[in-house]
């Protein structure tokens, strides 16, 4: 099956939610708040679900703890949609590691959709190193890679050629997960890239602007408290419907920026908390959000 074909591709277009991991008053995972959130997502009808990406608190979870929290993700969608796993790090041969040892983890039982792979942080590897990175792990992998640019995070910027010549020569690599911000840089992937090839908006406030220029969806955080609201934007902006797409963009603009105001997933969490779904408690070194910002979510929610 061609890596581009229609039935491999197709999962991913529309709206992905990056899953928060709620977490109990001691720190433990609250496996009862993630099962809430994941029907309430799926429930609001998103198109898939993503397990441990950077909104996951990823980094703070241990390699056993990010396990669970995928198989209990896959168990409790229970095939109602797809499931992403994320990998990152900054060292290529430790996430070769992990995912074989996932592979081996999960044998005899379900397994992810799809993954998703940031680009290394901290590191600031040249664009052949991050190239050559994940290349590396194209090798091990058996399912479709969706790459992951996100500067302001890894202070790394993956260039459009970057991007499109990964594109060509990575044989599961079938999107990217776009955050750069940069219009000029996307345009350039979604010119140059390969038929098929899926450029995804890592952004949520400017989703709707990137879908018209030919993106193919989102992974989103907004998608986590308000997955119908979104996921019909999206929905919407796909069939190029903008007159019914804009109100919705503009009903979670001011939304949207609150909650990423003092970082994510924070924000969200407290969101979610305040709708019910699950706690808002965070690890460090991530904090919760301040009492004037609970107080202007407060103001802004009530008004939706």
């Amino acid at each position: 099956m061609h890596k581009y074909s229609v039935s491999v591709t197709h999962k991913f277009r529309g709206t992905g939610v990056a899953l928060v991991t709620p977490f109990n008053n001691d720190g433990s995972i609250d496996f009862t708040g993630l099962n809430k959130l994941i029907n309430h997502v799926i429930d609001g009808g998103v198109e898939y679900l993503v397990a441990m990406g950077t909104t996951g608190e990823s980094a703070t979870l241990s390699e056993q703890e990010r396990f669970e929290i995928i198989d209990f993700t896959l168990a409790a969608s229970n095939g109602r949609v797809p499931v992403v796993g994320g990998f990152g790090g900054n060292n290529t041969m430790e996430i070769i590691h992990s995912i074989q040892r996932y592979k081996s983890h999960c044998s005899g039982k379900k397994y992810i959709d799809a993954i998703l792979i940031a680009s290394p942080y901290y590191n600031k590897p040249s664009q052949e190193g991050i190239y050559q990175h994940y290349i590396a792990i194209d090798q091990v992998v058996e399912v479709p890679i969706i790459l992951y640019n996100v500067p302001g995070r890894t202070s790394s910027n993956m260039e459009a050629a970057t991007t499109v010549r990964l594109a060509n020569d990575a044989k599961h690599v079938i999107a990217i997960k776009e955050a750069s911000g940069n219009f000029v840089q996307c345009m350039r992937i979604i010119r140059d890239a390969p038929a098929g090839f899926l450029v995804i908006s890592g952004d949520d406030p400017i989703t709707l602007p990137f879908i018209a220029m030919g993106m193919q969806g989102v992974i989103s955080v907004v998608g986590n408290a308000y997955p119908k609201d979104f996921s019909n934007m999206v929905r919407e902006s796909l069939q190029h419907q903008f007159s019914t797409a804009n109100p919705l963009h503009y009903k979670l603009l001011d939304f949207t920026e609150l909650i990423f105001k003092e970082g994510s997933p924070a924000g969200v969490k407290y969101a979610l908390k305040k709708l019910g779904v699950c706690g808002d408690k965070v690890r460090l070194p991530l904090w919760k959000i301040s009492d004037g910002l609970e107080k202007q979510l407060d103001d802004c929610m009530g008004k939706m």
